[in-house]
């Protein structure tokens, strides 16, 4: 329940003002080379994106998180 005095930000898809979204996940594995072998090594790769539920724009979590601290930075009071 909001409290009076009280706003609530939300971060919004930017191509359509959606503000629901849901996890997409794609998972890979990166293969290299090194100096001292003939063998490949690998990482796992993991990678984590939000869709908009409506218009299926995909943002990161850092896209996110500079946008939510823009409306942080826009409501601050000098």
């Amino acid at each position: 329940m909001k409290k009076t005095g009280e706003m609530v930000d939300y971060f919004e898809c930017e191509k359509c003002g959606n503000l629901e979204f849901r996890p997409v996940y794609s998972f890979s594995l990166r293969f290299h080379t090194v100096n001292f072998s003939d063998n490949l090594i690998y990482e796992r790769v993991n990678e984590e994106r939000f869709e908009c539920t409506r218009c299926n724009a995909r943002y990161t979590k850092d896209e996110i998180k500079e946008r939510l601290r823009e409306l942080k930075r826009k409501r601050k009071i000098d």
